[in-house]
């Protein structure tokens, strides 16, 4: 059997097989379903009361037509939907916690198909499409209450979402005024009109009923697989989430959160309240980052978090709506700066101007284990002893990270002891803080040592740091921002791309242990680069003669003649000497 998978929605779940557990806790069960055993034997599911809304636009709603029709020509081929996460409430209802947006757009193509279906009944006649209506509605959609009369639905979506849900798209009424609709609720109707024309202007469909309801009954129903995940709790749902971004998702552990925090809350106001702040908080750090801040804020005061254990932590932190108030506070409270600290142009730093050129620095190594030291630091230093903990943090990474090379998972526990002495008021000076650091400040010896050997191949993100350093040799100022500004490009002496001249000076085994070694490297203006690019020694030493960089001056000093490898190591040696002196921290 074939197994198709739509793009977008999963992202390596193939090894999960029926039955097999995805915790040893085995506090979850998954299994393979397809639609119609979705929705089957009376199941009922409904999204919780915050989860996000309907969200989906054409883009979405086109890739799934277009799966359905390669489905409609293979009647062999199975598509994979990706996995649902549901939390079991009964044996036949079931909360959402992942899987609202393709079990919507589904139930919504399906009331597509059984409004085709009833219109057919009208045009042409017939009982057979008014009977075939009936049957796909009790089979996928709900049944008619016999009391009201109502269509009821399997599928109850948020409370931003349901209301319309219910009164218009089960009904199949048209909402009067289209524009007036809240955003959301105007995707489910704009989803549901998408579908119908699709099903309605399709010529090998036309007025043939049968083939029409065939798209919900079989392809829809039989051919369209899913992993049902079931969890047993908040927790098991978190780990699910952590495991399957980790494979290339993109779900919402954070709504998970948010809806827990909000189940605390008591009060309708409150909620109101707490939603309008919450959005701003989210807006402020970004989604997608979320669970990185949260992790950072609770390392202000935990030495090692994973992030699968946040979810645990805030439950066992948070349970009372005064809890969940404390915590929104202080999260507001470093929100901003934690996106900041990403941005050396944030309006934060217009009144601390000297952050800028250390913050660029870390952005540009992509470091981010300093952040709850900065945190604290923000909040209980000086503005001054401030930006002198971003430069010395910025030091420390470059000598530990980039030239070093030493493990970073020591980082975590030395910066949540400098930040945990900062909040209690034992460090309370930039000296101070930098003494709580010193297990992670690689000594002169060290640290010359390895420079003298640094080799960094210089494409993509990398090629960034080889400017910044050479940049810093030039100028001597390790938290200078020329490197961002400085017109200079990377030359390479023994050139990339090296001619059978350079064998007078370099065996062709040695090229590629040489070219990338930073003694190798130099800054020229782009037109004296092309110029110089794969000629000799001998005619690049002009180039260097007269270029503006001193670093580059300095090479027809060193070796006016020849470029050997000894004179590269040389050259390296005496980078490392003043480099020792640049990347200092004036308290080590």
């Amino acid at each position: 059997m074939a197994v198709l998978c739509h793009q977008g929605w999963i992202g390596g779940l193939g090894t999960l097989h029926q039955g097999e557990a995805m915790s040893s806790s085995n506090l979850l069960l998954t299994k393979s379903v397809d639609f119609q055993e979705l929705l089957g034997n009376g199941k009922s599911y409904k999204v919780p009361p915050y989860q996000r809304d309907y969200s989906w636009t054409e883009d979405e709603w086109e890739d799934l037509w277009l799966d359905i029709a390669e489905q409609r020509k293979d009647s062999a081929s199975r598509h994979y939907m990706g996995a649902v996460v549901v939390k079991a409430e009964s044996d036949r209802e079931f909360l959402i916690i992942d899987g609202q947006q393709r079990i919507a757009t589904l139930t919504i193509l399906g009331l597509a198909v059984i409004k085709r279906l009833t219109d057919l009944a009208e045009e042409v006649g017939g009982e057979a499409n008014a009977e075939r209506a009936r049957a796909l509605r009790n089979r996928f959609v709900g049944e008619k209450d016999p009391a009201s009369l109502l269509e009821i639905s399997k599928l109850t979506l948020n409370d931003h979402d349901n209301g319309f849900f219910q009164d218009y798209l089960v009904q199949l009424r048209a909402p009067m005024n289209r524009r007036s609709l809240p955003e959301s609720n105007r995707k489910l109707w704009d989803c549901f009109s998408y579908f119908l024309a699709k099903v309605s202007q399709d010529t090998e469909l036309t007025t043939d009923g049968q083939r029409i309801a065939e798209i919900l009954s079989e392809v829809v129903a039989r051919r369209l697989v899913f992993i049902h995940i079931t969890v047993d709790d908040e927790i098991s749902a978190y780990t699910v989430f952590e495991t399957l971004n980790a494979r290339g998702l993109e779900l919402t552990a954070t709504d998970l959160l948010k809806n827990y925090l909000f189940s605390r809350l008591s009060a309708q106001s409150d909620l109101e309240s707490v939603q309008r702040r919450w959005q701003k908080l989210v807006t402020t750090v970004r989604q997608e980052r979320f669970s990185e801040f949260l992790r950072y804020h609770y390392l202000t005061k935990r030495k090692q978090i994973r992030t699968g254990r946040l979810f645990k932590i805030v439950r066992d932190e948070v349970r009372t709506q005064s809890e969940v108030m404390a915590l929104l506070d202080a999260l507001e409270s470093r929100a901003e700066l934690f996106e900041a600290l990403s941005d050396a142009s944030h309006s934060l730093w217009l009144d601390r101007p000297e952050a800028r050129s250390s913050l660029a620095v870390l952005n540009l190594l992509k470091v981010r284990q300093m952040t709850p030291l900065l945190f604290a630091a923000y909040e209980r230093l000086g503005p001054i002893d401030f930006v002198n903990v971003l430069r010395t943090v910025a030091i420390i990474s470059f000598r530990y990270s980039i030239v070093s090379r030493l493990n970073t998972n020591d980082l975590e526990p030395v910066y949540h002891m400098a930040a945990k002495a900062v909040l209690d008021g034992k460090a309370t000076t930039a000296r101070a803080v930098f003494e709580s650091l010193s297990p992670i400040y690689v000594d002169d010896e060290k640290f010359e040592s390895d420079f003298s050997q640094l080799t960094i191949p210089t494409s993509g993100q990398r090629k960034k740091v080889v400017k910044y350093i050479l940049c810093c040799l030039e100028s001597g100022l390790a938290d200078s921002r020329e490197f961002e500004t400085d017109s200079g490009t990377i030359e390479h002496v023994l050139p990339e791309n090296p001619t059978d001249d350079w064998e007078d000076y370099f065996s062709r085994e040695t090229w590629d242990d040489n070219i990338y070694r930073l003694g190798n490297l130099t800054l020229l203006k782009a037109s004296a680069n092309r110029d110089a690019a794969n000629k000799s020694y001998a005619d690049k030493l002009a180039f260097y003669r007269e270029s503006e960089y001193q670093i580059s001056r300095a090479i027809s000093v060193l070796a006016p003649e020849e470029w050997t490898r000894q004179l590269l190591e040389k050259r390296q040696r005496e980078m490392a000497k003043r480099a020792k002196q640049i990347w200092r921290s004036p308290y080590g």
